[in-house]
């Protein structure tokens, strides 16, 4: 009887007929399969919804809070020094959101289809040099200084010069929020590839976090309350990706580290 109602259930034969139970059973390989799929399309919608809710309450925080501040800034019995105080804030609070709302926009257009990469030929280690002094200071106010390895030979990689370097800077960016010490930088050629390693001390990243790390929107607790989007990692596993390359998380006691490996172009 046709109920019009999806329940799944596998078909079943009293009959051992050659072909009929063949049939059935290919039938049934297909129902387990639609099963399998609904379940996890349920699930990626149940994350996407969930990821949504917390990103438009990152986004309007900042906001709130520098409406807050602005509007006491008004005020003009306000001493100069708490009035410069203020607008540091503010200005603070808008860094955060520009910088959330271009992960969306950039991830937004990766899943469009709509980032044209423009491979061009590039020493990776003079780039890769170039972009993490741009984070020194970051680092030094923290009072710890990185180390940093960076093979002398020439690493040659055919890749969007863009693109690379926004994965060195959302390494970077992760490093920061997650790292207590022990900052570790390197880049050198392994088996053909060049080969980026990150990798730092941290007291956030749990066993857990590592598989789902590059997950779209995926964040642990901590970075949560620092106000990321979640998607920092899942930008640099797509570009890695795009260009021929990878992207691996590892935790080994209280050590987290992230590889890139690209590869290398011999000429």
């Amino acid at each position: 009887m046709l109920t019009g109602e999806e329940t799944n259930r596998q078909l079943t034969s009293y009959c051992s007929i050659g072909e009929t139970e063949d049939l059935i059973r290919e039938i049934n390989k297909l129902i387990v399969k639609h099963k399998e799929e609904a379940v996890r399309l349920r699930n990626e919608n149940r994350i996407y919804r969930e990821s949504i809710t917390s990103i438009s309450h990152d986004i309007r925080t900042p906001l709130t809070s520098g409406k807050g501040y602005l509007q006491m800034l008004q005020r003009d019995e306000m001493p100069q020094e708490k009035r410069n105080e203020y607008l540091r804030i503010v200005e603070h609070r808008l860094d955060n959101l520009t910088d959330m709302l271009n992960q969306l926009f950039e991830y937004a257009r990766i899943e469009a289809g709509e980032l044209q990469f423009e491979p061009e030929l590039i020493n990776a280690g003079n780039v890769f040099a170039e972009t993490i002094s741009m984070f020194y200071e970051d680092f030094v106010s923290r009072n710890c200084e990185p180390e940093v390895s960076i093979t002398e030979k020439p690493c040659k990689i055919m890749a969007d010069k863009q693109a690379y370097v926004r994965i060195i800077e959302n390494l970077m960016k992760n490093a920061l929020v997650h790292g207590i010490g022990g900052y570790q930088f390197v880049l050198e050629e392994e088996n053909k590839q060049c080969l980026i390693r990150i990798s730092n001390l941290t007291n956030t990243v749990e066993v857990q976090d590592v598989d789902r790390i590059f997950d779209r929107f995926y964040t642990t607790d901590y970075s949560r309350t620092k106000k990321t989007t979640g998607l920092g990692l899942a930008i640099v596993k797509k570009f890695a990706l795009q260009m021929g390359g990878d992207a691996r998380a590892y935790l080994d006691g209280n050590r987290f580290t992230i590889e890139v490996r690209l590869p290398i172009v011999k000429y």
